[in-house]
């Protein structure tokens, strides 16, 4: 049985997006049978073509959910040209057509063929199907069900746009709203790569990417803003996350423990966290950081820069930075908004060290400066925002009725 990297090691095993490899997890499968990467992560070639070489995924292969909570068996099918790898709670079928998976994702994805998955699982807390299990599922073919899951995979795909190009309008709105005209990106040419920098004003960085004039005009363009600046250390008490060691000593299935939050709890679209799925004994929490409702808490590496609000108190993973609130004349959605928008993303940028992986250096982050309007003006920018979100959580949730709808199609074609 293949292994999780363990993200404690992340520069030995993970990547960044742009030059890693897709590594998939239960959640990046889909009841329509299409890979979700959202909330993908990824590892190096080294660990793709070594350590998980057993685990290939490619183009056309099925992927079906072996372990967890909840659905059982949902099923989904690597596209074209995909190159990938799985965790030990996804199972790979190499089916030799594209069409066969397919067919038999669309079965697997029935509520018929959940309820036969689930029959063979064993286990009680983390639910488990082992390989004969699988492979003993009876199989019903119909070509009437493809084409129903083909339909509204179509239609899925829609609002999916329709949902992310409004999501793609918040940053627009919010500059404009702040006055703040972002620059170009210099086209990537040999010549705009090379610049010159003064060695007084070289400071403890010595790599070049700290000191590109990009983010001198980002942080020009903000102080041009009419709205006052102010350091994200003024605004926030600022404190990196902490583990207990080693973990496993401190966890507890006692719904009296504390919290324990980590970067996995977390899903790309969610502005909240309400609930983790283990909790830590209190003996172990003073080896932590104590957040409570209402904190800030933003990933250290990898997805850095994704802000999440707390909805529940507890203690976090070393993965995160802690930010907590220092005043009352503050708009938590406003600054939740601020903080998720490019311009912040890009000053975050310059505020990482690390090569493989980034990670963020807490000295720098506290420098970032941010506009910060009247408190009118705060409520204004969230109220706006928070309805072009809802308008397209809306879009989200005609598509689980859709997916709803065709599973009873399904399940009436299967019993008649």
């Amino acid at each position: 049985m293949w292994q999780t990297p363990k993200t404690t090691e992340s520069e030995k095993y993970y990547a960044e997006k742009e030059n890693g490899i897709p590594f998939l997890r239960v959640q990046n499968l889909s009841p329509t049978g299409v890979l979700e990467f959202d909330d993908c992560k990824y590892i190096n070639e080294e660990t793709h073509n070594g350590m998980l070489k057993r685990s290939q995924v490619s183009a056309g292969d099925l992927l079906v959910k072996i372990t967890g909570v909840g659905r059982m068996a949902v099923a989904s099918v690597a596209p074209e040209g995909f190159e990938g790898n799985i965790n030990q709670h996804v199972c790979v079928i190499k089916t030799g057509s594209k069409e066969i998976s397919e067919k038999l994702a669309a079965f697997l994805n029935s509520d018929i063929g959940e309820k036969l998955a689930s029959r063979r699982s064993t286990g009680g807390t983390r639910p488990a199907l082992d390989f004969p299990a699988l492979l003993s599922i009876p199989i019903i073919e119909d070509k009437r069900i493809l084409q129903i899951t083909d339909k509204v995979i179509a239609q899925k795909q829609k609002n999916e746009a329709e949902a992310d190009k409004l999501l793609a309008s918040i940053d627009d709105y919010l500059l404009k709203e702040l006055g703040i005209k972002l620059p170009e990106p210099p086209e990537n040419t040999l010549k705009n790569r090379m610049f010159i920098a003064n060695f007084k004003s070289i400071e403890s960085r010595l790599d070049p990417q700290f000191y590109l004039t990009y983010f001198t005009e980002l942080e020009n363009a903000i102080k041009s803003s009419p709205n006052k600046t102010l350091r994200l250390d003024t605004i926030f008490e600022i404190n990196r996350g902490g583990s207990p060691r080693p973990i496993h000593n401190f966890l507890t299935e006692d719904e009296s423990g504390y919290n324990w939050v980590k970067i996995g709890d977390t899903k790309d679209n969610d502005k909240y966290i309400f609930k983790t799925a283990d909790k830590i004994i209190p003996e172990g929490a003073r080896y932590s950081r104590k957040v409570e409702v209402g904190d800030f808490i933003l990933s250290n590496s990898m997805s850095f820069g994704r802000p999440y609000i707390m909805q529940i108190e507890g203690y976090i993973h070393d993965g995160w930075l802690l930010f907590k609130p220092k005043f009352n004349d503050f708009n938590a959605d406003y600054f939740h908004s601020i903080l998720s928008s490019k311009l912040i993303y890009q000053l975050f940028k310059k505020a990482t060290i690390g090569g493989v992986v980034e990670n963020l250096n807490i000295d720098l982050v506290k420098k970032v400066s941010i506009p910060v309007p009247p408190i009118d003006k705060q409520k204004e920018i969230a109220k706006h925002i928070t309805g072009i979100r809802q308008q397209a959580q809306q879009l989200k949730d005609k598509t689980t009725e859709l997916l709803k709808k065709a599973s009873e199609e399904i399940e009436e074609i299967l019993l008649n």
